[in-house]
């Protein structure tokens, strides 16, 4: 079993980890993506660029759902155009293989989580990491959903500064609450027309609004049509029971077997809110963790900071990527500062 890495660079500012403390990954979904995400990392991390060679053949061979798309790895690595890799097409499949590919690199790292917490896509990624799933299965599974979501009517997403019950009265049966991210993060999913009707509504209210890269009504009923027939085809998946625990954002409590094993679960999570903060709160009432997150940007980063026990120091954040798109030494020098942190934290113990 490989452990952490030595250091090979100074620290670029990664949070020293409190002693003591097990560990949790956050694996973040949809708005994370950028072009080159985690790129920089194929030719200095040998566990990383397997893991992703190993998730991009099981995303575009033949599987148990169908044909797979073509492309993906070339758009992964040279396309320069923000707009191909933020279509659910390219978006969902990239960020499920990139969290999968970094999960595996901190096992590989000998950590051992005590939880593993996903957003949106990020808990298919998940359930492959516990167990749940193969990776090839789960691949088909992200393949039949995208391809649905691809046929989805134009729409989007927005993030307002406020809770639920402060967007509530703006809200009718065709936006909808699509995510709660954090204590006054609320992400709003509609199709085009009405949400750009209430971001504008809330806007002039003096709510703070910013859309969300996304061009469809994620987690949102506007999806229910297209997701109809999934649980069928998700059926002929095998599930297993968790091997590491698995707090689901979309109920805010740790899954289940039975849920792990219940194809309208996963069928159904395209249209059902994803509840990060309320799930991050149940998380860390547990115990005091270190919050890995092992995704593209510090998106969830940045959100559970804002939760008590991480201001109070008790718990802690380390993220595993630069917070915004670079050069490929910006990845490398970005995780082995994480790794810098994670091995004095372990040290400490």
């Amino acid at each position: 079993m490989s452990q952490l890495p030595k250091p090979r660079v100074e620290s670029t500012g990664g949070a020293t980890a409190p002693a003591g403390r097990r560990h949790a990954l956050l694996l973040p979904g949809q708005g994370a993506q950028h072009v080159r995400m985690a790129a920089g990392l194929m030719t200095s991390e040998p566990v990383f660029a397997e893991a992703m060679d190993e998730a991009l053949t099981a995303l575009t061979e033949p599987g148990p759902l169908g044909d797979r798309p073509a492309g993906l790895r070339e758009d992964w690595l040279r396309s320069p155009d923000a707009a191909v890799i933020d279509h659910v097409t390219r978006a969902q499949p990239l960020l499920f293989a990139v969290d999968y590919a970094l999960g595996r690199l901190v096992l590989g790292w000998g950590v051992r989580p005590a939880a593993l917490l996903g957003h949106s896509i990020g808990e298919v990624a998940a359930a492959v990491l516990s167990g749940v799933f193969t990776l090839r299965d789960a691949a088909a599974l992200v393949h039949d959903r995208v391809t649905r979501l691809a046929d989805a009517p134009p729409g989007g997403m927005a993030a307002v500064a406020a809770t639920p019950d402060e967007v509530a009265p703006f809200l009718g049966d065709e936006v909808a609450v699509g995510a709660v991210n954090a204590a006054r993060q609320t992400v709003l999913a509609g199709l085009d027309a009405p949400l750009g009707a209430v971001t504008g509504a809330l806007r002039e209210a003096g709510f703070v609004v910013q859309r969300v890269p996304a061009s469809t009504a994620f987690h949102s009923p506007a999806l229910a049509p297209v997701v109809g027939g999934a649980a069928d085809r998700i059926a002929a998946l095998p599930a297993g029971e968790p091997g590491i625990p698995v707090m689901s954002g979309y109920t805010a409590r740790f899954l289940t077997p039975a849920e792990a094993k219940d194809p309208a679960f996963w069928s159904r999570q395209p249209v059902a809110p994803v509840l990060f903060w309320p799930a991050l709160d149940a998380l860390l009432a547990t115990e005091d963790l270190v919050l890995v997150e092992a995704g593209p940007g510090q998106g969830l980063s940045q959100l559970a900071r804002r939760h008590p026990a991480v201001r109070s120091g008790s718990s802690a954040v380390i993220s595993l990527l630069p917070a915004r798109p670079g050069p490929p030494e910006a990845d490398v020098a970005a995780l082995r500062a994480a790794a810098e942190a994670l091995r004095n934290h372990a040290e400490a113990v």
